[in-house]
């Protein structure tokens, strides 16, 4: 039964809870980390751990994708980003530091990005880019909005993506557009022969919605990152992770016996800031973590130690800031993997994970999904 709690006469609302308000329960048994698996997979496509990064252009080149799939994990580029907009893309990130250099308003990097944003897409450009990445041998995935899938996704194809991630910050079935025809996504995946990532969600019913259009993966969550993202202060939208990732695993569970067998992966974007958070989203129900900001801290990523969604270049309603994230003294491997001397679990990341697992006993992911829960306080 859900909990509810009256917040005024004749209205209540849901209890619900975020990552920091649960803990994960040892159980009985341990096992050595070196005998836990993190692998996943999803359609055809097999990954060394649960990770997928998020389509930022803060964090995600042609070249870092190719770093992080080497790594064993997924890269998602923005094919509505700077690499799809700008054959010179250092020069635009050089203005977008400067401007955070040169003003203490928050509001003069955000304007920088818009007016970037506001360049024309150019295919020639997102085609190199793809090409990039494919030619390295690892999983080419692109991000695509609702608004531009249907505009994009066949030049995306002839150029070699192999999945398709459809994402804004709340996604429905149906987007509806008084300019246009609506995208629906169950005619628009049946099109299609690689499989659809699309969110992102926050409750059972969007989750379940999603699922029946035929996609393979769903992003729960809005790449909330605190002090970067502003969705809840803007639009009053937020999303308690550890409740939103449990609601979404429920309606994976009813839709795989709805039809006999198919499973739709769980990927949690928002909120995981370190390797606890990472756990603690397997833990509640998450196949996979789509990392953004904690990624910033990389050598690889391309924002030079800045931290953005793409919300943030939105032309009139901008949902992101344009944070001073880390200090870039890391490479991916070692924020992936270790060895780490930084007991704050911001490195070192699946290494943890795999020591979570191997603390309470599980061996592989799904596994681990059982793992027992209490809520702190």
């Amino acid at each position: 039964m859900r909990d509810l709690v009256e917040i005024g006469m004749g209205r209540t609302a849901r209890r619900a809870y975020e990552l920091d308000d649960i803990e994960i329960i040892p159980s009985r048994r341990t096992r050595s980390s070196k005998d836990v698996s993190t692998t996943w997979q999803i359609d055809a496509y097999r990954f060394d751990i649960p990770l997928i990064t998020h389509p930022t252009d803060a964090i995600v080149s042609p070249g870092t994708a190719v770093a992080v799939g080497e790594l064993g994990g997924l890269g998602v580029l923005n094919a509505e980003g700077l690499w799809a907009r700008h054959g010179d893309v250092d020069e635009a990130l050089f203005r977008l530091v400067q401007a955070t250099e040169d003003s203490e308003d928050p509001a003069a990097a955000v304007k920088v990005l818009q007016e970037l944003h506001a360049a024309p897409l150019r295919m020639d450009l997102i085609a190199e880019a793809v090409k990039q990445v494919r030619e390295s041998g690892v999983t080419v995935a692109v991000r695509v909005s609702p608004q531009r899938a249907a505009e994009l996704t066949p030049d995306l194809l002839a150029a070699g993506v192999e999945i398709l991630v459809v994402q804004g910050t709340i996604i429905s079935a149906e987007h509806v557009s008084r300019g246009g025809e609506p995208l629906n996504l169950k005619s628009f995946i049946a099109d299609l022969d690689i499989p659809v990532i699309a969110g992102g969600v926050g409750d059972y019913r969007t989750a379940m919605h999603l699922m029946r259009t035929g996609a393979a993966g769903v992003i729960v969550g809005y790449g909330y990152a605190p002090g970067v993202t502003t969705t809840d202060s803007v639009l009053g939208i937020g999303v308690p992770m550890a409740t939103a990732i449990a609601d979404a695993a429920a309606a994976r569970r009813d839709y795989l016996d709805e039809t006999g067998g198919r499973y739709v992966h769980v990927i949690a974007d928002g909120g995981v800031t370190t390797s606890g958070d990472v756990a603690k989203s397997i833990a509640c129900g998450a196949d996979a973590v789509m990392l953004g900001e904690p990624l910033a801290a990389a050598t690889e990523a391309p924002g030079q130690g800045l931290y953005w969604t793409a919300a943030s270049a939105h032309p009139s309603v901008p949902r992101s800031l344009v944070a001073d994230a880390v200090d870039q003294e890391l490479d991916l491997r070692k924020l992936l993997f270790g060895p780490s001397a930084d007991p704050r679990g911001v490195t070192n990341l699946f290494g943890a994970l795999k020591r979570a697992m191997a603390k309470t006993g599980y061996s592989d992911l799904k596994e681990f999904q059982k793992v027992g829960l209490t809520i702190r306080g």
